[in-house]
């Protein structure tokens, strides 16, 4: 080369090593950082996807820890309930107890009664206290709220869950679409004949064997059959000259049966009809006149009125808000978001309408140990025994089944998502090093060959000295 202005072996050389000292500056930033890509340049389509697969990741951890804190809330209420069903069976004993009025005195179940009380005030107490992170659980605050339910046509109902939008509602309509009806056997005559007349009648609750003299009028043989519904669960009514004898609650696993075993009566034997019943359009469960549906939008049961039960109509309310919702989807949508309902355990809403409510069995309630209405008292228990074991079978299943299933599911796409992110953005650190001590070693030929391109220009000194 005999021009020394521009040396283009040096150039060369210069930009080869800018370029090797860009990729070792490369590998030791992947190798200090253990990413492969640490900014959009490095690869931008990877970046991208990276970024959603780290947003992925971000929701799907924190849908875990969602999940684990409501397991933490059913397992605070689910201690509580626990006492309160102790409770309520302690309950149990002393009604029995005092039942036995042949063999107690009055002290005795005076003594009992005052039990009674102080459980009471302690399921209350429970109710009322029981909480997680300042949020009571069992005051009815996570129950759901509702507007316009109509009394003439709902007896009662319970809604267990329902998937109300933010800030919206849910319009729940009921529609009879056949009529519930009661198992009947009916007897036609004013009255009995001259002969006696023994009459087996048999229900849901027993059996009992009633006699009448001769010539005894149906409206006798009614209140006799009537004096004994707590025993055999059928009632008598006398429609002119018809005795109507119908089980006494609607539905197809409720029965009537009379058989004569001396004379002359009816025999017969007659089991009822459920209603059919759809809410919101689906097709209800039902017993009798308590229909239940479970959709993905509403989990509810609902107790029609008998006149509501046995004609063909409809009926709607709104659920307004309430109830516990958990966000447990990697994304706030409503997908990802399941609601529960929890009602609230104190006395005055164990029990119903129809039969009463717990805290009729204090000191001066209708149903107090102290009354003598110890049957209806023992029937106001059983139901709040059986809501409160419903209400914790109800926990268990959403604990069970749907937290713990929501863990296990989010567990394996996290691991899963986090590897995908991983394969994109980590870097190998085997290939890296590879690499690290290829660039270094260009790095260096590139500076000795960079130092020998700058002395060459220096051979020009030769054609001068000569």
């Amino acid at each position: 080369m005999s021009r020394i202005n521009t040396n283009i072996s040096s150039l060369q050389a210069i930009h080869t090593l800018a370029r090797n000292n860009s990729d070792l500056a490369m590998r030791l930033q992947r190798l200090s950082t253990g990413l492969r890509i640490n900014t959009g340049k490095d690869a931008p389509a990877g970046l991208i996807a990276s970024e959603t697969l780290r947003s992925e990741i971000a929701g799907i951890n924190q849908a875990i820890d969602n999940s684990q804190r409501a397991g933490n809330v059913i397992n605070t209420a689910e201690g509580a309930l626990s006492e309160v069903s102790a409770l309520l069976l302690e309950i149990q004993g002393l009604t029995n107890e005092a039942a036995n009025t042949g063999a107690m005195s009055p002290d005795e179940i005076k003594a009992n009664q005052l039990q009674v009380d102080a459980i009471l005030n302690s399921i209350n107490r429970i109710a009322n206290t029981t909480q997680f992170n300042g949020v009571k659980l069992l005051n009815g605050s996570l129950d759901y709220t509702t507007s316009g339910v109509a009394e003439s046509a709902v007896a009662t109902y319970q809604i267990n869950a329902a998937n109300v939008p933010d800030n919206g509602t849910i319009d729940v309509v009921v529609e009879v679409t056949g009529s519930a009806a009661l198992g009947e056997v009916d007897y036609t005559g004013s009255g009995l004949g001259a002969a006696p007349v023994t009459i087996e009648v048999a229900g849901n609750l027993g059996t009992e064997q009633l006699s009448f003299a001769g010539s005894t009028t149906i409206s006798a043989i009614a209140v006799a059959i009537n004096q004994l519904t707590d025993a055999t669960g059928v009632s008598a009514v006398v429609s002119g000259t018809t005795l109507r004898m119908t089980s006494a609650a609607y539905g197809a696993s409720q029965y009537v049966s009379v058989r004569t075993i001396d004379g002359t009566f009816t025999d017969g034997t007659d089991y009822g009809a459920n209603a059919s019943v759809t809410i919101n359009g689906s097709q209800a469960e039902v017993d009798g006149l308590t229909a239940s549906v479970r959709t993905s939008t509403m989990d509810a049961t609902f107790t029609l009125t008998a006149d509501m039960g046995t004609t063909l109509g409809t009926t709607d309310f709104v659920v307004t808000g309430g109830g516990a919702k958990f966000q447990l989807g990697s994304e706030v949508n409503r997908q990802g978001q399941t609601n529960a309902g929890i009602q609230s355990v104190a006395t005055t809403k164990l029990g119903n309408d129809v039969l009463g409510y717990l805290s009729t069995l204090a000191s001066g309630g209708d149903n107090s140990l102290l009354s003598g209405n110890s049957i209806q008292g023992q029937k106001i228990l059983s139901a709040a025994i059986r809501q409160v074991a419903t209400l914790r079978g109800r926990l268990g299943a959403f604990q069970k089944d749907i937290l713990e299933t929501n863990i296990n599911s989010l567990s394996v796409a996290l691991e899963n998502v986090t590897a995908s992110e991983s394969a994109i953005r980590d870097a190998d650190f085997a290939a890296e090093t590879a690499a690290l001590t290829r660039a270094q070693i260009l790095v260096q030929a590139n500076t000795s060959i960079l130092a020998q391109a700058n002395s060459s220009p220096q051979n020009v000194l030769a054609l001068l000295g000569r």
